[in-house]
Formats: structure tokens, sequence, C-alpha cells
């Protein structure tokens, strides 16, 4: 890899994508493969991004009963009574695992239908995509240049859809990019290959997190740790 592809730990952020209920019900015609290996390693990998006081964006789909904001491919399937990413059902909630510690946050689709970020602690926010990639239709990359973030490190449950269309926009606007394989859903060996060639850096979740350094306490550098 040059250097012009090289991650900076000090100018990344960690981007989760749908990383919602519908992923994970047992009835759910979306359930992810792979959930029971990937939930626990997507957790460790998330709480340790908080406790390196690394950015933090959750991007997820919502979906309106009428289907007017929905993908082509699944809006006539919304419009026949797919219920999946409904705003206030609890299938479009962020999953337990990751929620803030001590907290159960629910998602406000009033702030996100109006392209706003919902805090939901430091460092930490939602936003909602209207379609695949997380830049799409979104100010995700205004937010990202304001942090001076450069470096991205993504995680998912749909790396067929989100996942990758992220990984496409994000290179195309000359972010760095870092994939997460063991806090992926649905991602083939042939498809990370691929990314490898596309100049993506592969790295396993505490491969990342030891990248990061070393988890901060109250702002300072964790001397227990």
């Amino acid at each position: 890899m040059t250097e012009y592809l090289r991650p900076q730990k000090d100018h990344a952020a960690l981007i989760t994508l749908s990383i919602q209920r519908d992923y994970i019900l047992p009835s759910s015609p979306i359930r992810a493969s792979g959930l029971s290996r990937v939930i626990p390693t997507m957790t460790r990998l998330v709480q340790g991004v908080r406790e390196r006081d690394v950015p933090l964006y959750h991007s997820i789909r919502l979906y309106k009963p009428d289907g007017s904001n929905v993908d082509l491919c699944r809006r006539s399937a919304v419009e026949e009574g797919l219920r999946i990413f409904m705003p206030g059902s609890l299938g479009a909630e962020l999953v337990d695992e990751i929620q803030p510690e001590g907290e159960e946050v629910r998602i406000n689709p009033d702030i996100l239908f109006d392209g706003k970020f919902q805090e939901i602690g430091p460092d930490e926010s939602i936003f909602y995509r209207p379609r695949w990639g997380a830049f799409h239709g979104t100010s995700l990359e205004q937010e990202l240049r304001s942090r001076g973030v450069d470096s991205l490190i993504l995680c998912g449950f749909s790396f067929n859809t989100a996942t990758r269309a992220t990984i496409y926009e994000a290179s195309a606007r000359d972010f760095k990019v870092v994939v997460v394989p063991d806090a992926l859903c649905n991602a083939s060996e042939q498809g990370l290959e691929e990314l490898g060639r596309m100049g993506v850096y592969l790295m396993e979740a505490d491969e990342v997190l030891s990248w990061l350094g070393t988890p901060k306490q109250n702002g300072k550098e964790d001397k227990a740790a």
C-alpha cells in the first residue's frame, strides 16, 4: 500500500452500517447470516472505539410505509406490505448490544429525515441514509471533513449492499478505508479479496483497537490499561 492509501489513526472514525434489529429478528425476511459470530465482535469494536474517543457514526435505513423513500428494488414490496425499517418500530432501532451503556436510545425519525445527525453520546451519533451508500443524499462528507476525518473504519450487517456501496463512495471522495471482516455479515472471501485490490485495508477488530491505541479515561490515557 502507498502512503496515499494508508489510514491515519488520529484522523479516523468508525461508521456502522445498518446495525438494526430487523437484521437479527428470527422471522425477518432480511435476517443476516453469521450473527452469532459477528455481534460479539462488533460490540467489542464499538465499545473499544468509544473508550478511545474516536468519532462514531451509526448509519441506518428508514422506510416510509407508503414506499415513497424506498429504493426501486424494494419499493413494490414495501407498497405491498413488507414492513422493515419502519420509523418508530422496534425493528428500525439499533441492536441492544451496541446501545450506549446504561441507556436505550430510540431513533428520532423527525431529526433524521431532516438530514441532521442525532447525537446519542460523546462523539457518537445516528444518521439516516436514503440509499445503500452512507454518502448518497447525506451530509456525511461535510461532517467528516469538519472533524478532520480522512480515514474510515467500516463494519455492519449488510456487506453486499451498504458496506460495499459505502466503500465505493468513500474511495471516490479520497477517504482512506479500513474494513473489519470479523465485524461484517454476508461477506464472501472473494468479495473481501476484491477490496484489497481497491486499496482498502482489511483489519480484524482486535487489530483495529490495537492500532487506535490505548483506551482513554476522562480525556486522558488510561495508565492502568
